[in-house]
């Protein structure tokens, strides 16, 4: 193998595709913004860190240095993303970008975040419609960064993740549960009767796409999810399984009420991609499945939350805005039927 640059590299994808690169024998080098020290495991592995923003055209530089046969990009968000990287094309062998499930539309222009949901066949594949290209919002974003790749004359692999899980998120979905489990809460009211499917995605799968697209460059556009999509019920009986807990979850139909049966995986219709496009383009199997991932996660992120403000330490996940910790709306529900 040669040599790889993976923007974000000491992040939540880019940690585990550091460690799946280099023991497949690529001289790896990450370029991240020094907001925490470069993973021990990295350090271990030999990987190499370049420290500063991908904005400054020095330290860009610096990173791709006299050329990199397979780059990455965990953190783009748009075309002017694209463009930063691309002005150094001459030293770029292929590429693999990271994109979102967000993009995916229906045949009426309904994207999801949108005022009403999408109406998506279960198994969406790369095919389908999206949103429009442009900087209206994340979706658009993201289309705008696919298209300025598979433009590009570099070969690129576009990757699109769903609910992305694993160790040093932002917004790990799962602190819905596991805080729960932490407070001692034994009870749960999922709206949509708990049968909402959110395509999640494994940060290990999506570093083993990484690994087969960076061994076999080409111009694609894949989906990135796990073998399994569980149900919000599911997931949250998963959580607390995985700390040996019980728990009693609560299904409340249709939307929430106020806060009541808030969760981050629930929508009112499955949002669920087809995966044999990776599979025949790649060869691609699946390292984990949802359950298989938990132990290792839920343990960085009871470590990470531990005696600090968790709004502080999981910045994404509270910028929704949503409580999804309304105890008192789910206990006067709840009492109201016993």
């Amino acid at each position: 193998m040669g040599t790889a640059l993976i923007i974000g590299g000491n992040g939540q994808i880019g940690v585990p595709t550091a460690l799946a690169l280099a023991a497949d024998g690529w001289q790896v080098r990450v370029l991240h913004r020094g907001s925490r020290p470069l993973e021990p495991d990295l350090a271990e592995a030999g990987v190499h860190e370049v420290r500063g923003d991908r904005a400054d055209e020095a330290v860009l530089a610096a990173a791709v240095g006299d050329g990199v046969d397979l780059l990455v990009d965990c953190v783009a968000f748009d075309s002017t993303h694209a463009e930063q990287v691309l002005r150094h094309r001459a030293g770029l062998g292929s590429a693999v970008v990271i994109s979102s499930m967000a993009v995916y539309a229906d045949a009426d222009g309904r994207l999801l975040g949108g005022p009403e949901f999408p109406h998506l066949p279960v198994g969406v594949r790369e095919d389908g419609p999206t949103a429009q290209p442009g900087r209206g919002g994340y979706a658009e974003g993201k289309v705008e960064l696919e298209q300025a790749w598979l433009a590009a004359d570099v070969p690129a692999t576009v990757l699109r993740p769903g609910a992305i899980h694993g160790a040093f998120a932002q917004n790990p979905r799962e602190w819905f549960a596991l805080k729960r489990v932490l407070d001692g809460r034994t009870d749960v009211v999922l709206a949509h009767e708990g049968r909402s499917r959110f395509h999640p995605s494994a940060v290990e799968n999506i570093a083993e796409l990484i690994r087969l697209a960076g061994a076999r460059p080409g111009r694609r556009v894949l989906n990135a999810g796990d073998p399994v999509v569980p149900t919000s019920a599911e997931i949250v009986t998963a959580v607390y399984a995985a700390r040996a807990r019980e728990v009693t979850v609560h299904p409340l139909p249709g939307e929430p009420v106020g806060n009541l049966g808030l969760n981050p995986w629930g929508v009112p219709g499955p949002f669920v991609v087809d995966m044999s496009g990776a599979a025949t383009e790649l060869g691609y199997r699946p390292v984990v499945d949802y359950v298989s991932s938990l132990g290792p996660y839920l343990d960085w992120v009871e470590r990470a939350s531990a005696g600090r403000d968790w709004r502080e330490v999981f910045g994404d996940f509270a910028a929704s805005g949503a409580d999804l910790f309304d105890y008192a709306a789910e206990d006067a529900w709840l009492a109201a039927r016993r």
